[in-house]
């Protein structure tokens, strides 16, 4: 039992513990050079779920409230199943995002992937996460040990509290796995030429 509570207790309090600061209003939130928006399932109609819906509303609204210059959204590419980077960028442009400004990233596997790529990859130094609040904390600690200067923002308006309780026991282990990968020196499965945040958003659509 002891080390039981050692192997996970150990890496989810070091990882809760050192996230930082995450809100619910886009309007109070501190300007940053991107939305990063991580991604989550979508429908095989191309429609977003719920979770996916949320993240996207609240990117979308940061910039809408003039808190961000970019969104980056990234998450898995679309072969076997729905492209949800695709369906970000598109529910994004519906509410008024221009295009241009929005950065897609079809390579970010996983959180940690994201983050390192948003960093190393598309040059991003300060940023503003974009999740649940089940996953802000392990989101937030990974982007700070990636390099970001990091702030969160809940996207939480439609997921039901079942869903939250299953996906915070998930966690639970995601947070051991997000630790073993920091202090492994675990690299994403891919990174790829740069393509600066600063820069074209069309480079990004390859």
């Amino acid at each position: 039992m002891a080390v039981v509570v050692l192997v996970v207790g150990v890496p989810n309090a070091i990882v809760i513990l050192g996230a930082g600061g995450a809100g619910h209003d886009p309007a109070k939130a501190p300007h940053s050079q991107v939305a990063l928006v991580l991604g989550a399932s979508a429908f095989t109609d191309g429609t977003p779920t719920p979770i996916l819906a949320d993240r996207i509303a609240a990117g979308g609204a940061l910039y809408r409230d003039h808190r961000v210059d970019r969104v980056l959204v990234s998450g898995k590419p679309g072969r076997t199943y729905v492209d949800q980077v695709e369906v970000m960028r598109r529910e994004l442009v519906k509410m008024g995002v221009p295009d241009d400004v929005i950065f897609t990233d079809r390579l970010g596997l996983d959180t940690w992937d994201s983050m390192v790529r948003a960093r190393k990859v598309y040059e991003v130094t300060s940023a503003i996460v974009v999740t649940q609040g089940w996953h802000m904390p392990r989101a937030l600690w990974l982007a700070k040990r990636a390099g970001l200067k990091a702030h969160g923002l809940v996207a939480d308006r439609s997921t039901t509290a079942r869903q939250e309780r299953g996906w915070g026991f998930r966690e639970i282990f995601a947070r051991v796995k997000a630790f073993g990968d920091v202090i492994t020196g675990s690299k994403p499965a891919f990174l790829g030429p740069k393509i600066p945040i600063t820069g074209s958003a069309q480079a990004s659509r390859g």
